[in-house]
């Protein structure tokens, strides 16, 4: 006897490229982690070790939402499991670039609460509607991505000074866009109930 029909559509829609992007990302959270702290942030080989996987799963979260949209394969699981690997990816490595002091906690916790913050802000207004990321959003994504992976790699002293004038831009662009969010989360709102 053969699966339901449900069932079979159900793990067909689950079993998507953009889905298994999301699950990597997941997955290389911990590779990243354990390299990186297995580098102490002074092992060269071991920090370039970390960067890759930080890198290759920050590319992922470029792909699959484009592949997602693209083949029509948007999924609740990838809906509520994106943001999470997401935020799991760069809070890690926040927390460890705090932790080993090459960022100042103040950073992290700023760029933690926006992250929380505009998640909560969207199931707040879930009802009502989507608050599609923005494109300041995207800019913020790729800065933060770039300014950690900066942090990480064993640049030479006068190359590793710039890693500081990309988070402070990546800081600015966080505050910003979670501005954003609010006031279009209010408008979102206030639209429904009018």
């Amino acid at each position: 006897m053969g699966a339901s029909p449900t069932r079979s559509t159900a793990s067909r829609r689950l079993a998507t490229a953009a889905n298994a992007l999301t699950l990597l990302r997941i997955v290389l959270v911990p590779v990243f982690a354990v390299l990186l702290v297995a580098s102490g942030m002074a092992a060269p080989g071991l920090r370039i070790g970390a960067a890759l996987a930080f890198g290759i799963a920050s590319l992922t979260d470029f792909a699959d939402g484009f592949l997602a949209r693209a083949m029509n394969q948007v999924t609740a699981f990838g809906q509520v499991a994106d943001p999470i690997a997401d935020k799991a990816l760069t809070g890690t490595a926040l927390v460890l670039l705090s932790i080993y002091d090459r960022l100042p906690w103040w950073v992290t916790v700023v760029i933690m609460v926006r992250e929380v913050g505009v998640t909560l802000l969207r199931l707040w207004v879930i009802r009502h509607g989507v608050i599609p990321a923005s494109r300041g959003g995207k800019v913020k994504t790729a800065l933060l991505i770039a300014a950690i992976t900066w942090y990480i790699l064993p640049f030479p002293a006068p190359l590793a000074a710039v890693g500081p004038w990309l988070m402070g831009l990546a800081t600015v662009v966080t505050v910003v866009t979670g501005i954003d969010y609010v006031a279009r989360a209010v408008r979102l709102r206030a639209a429904a109930r009018a």
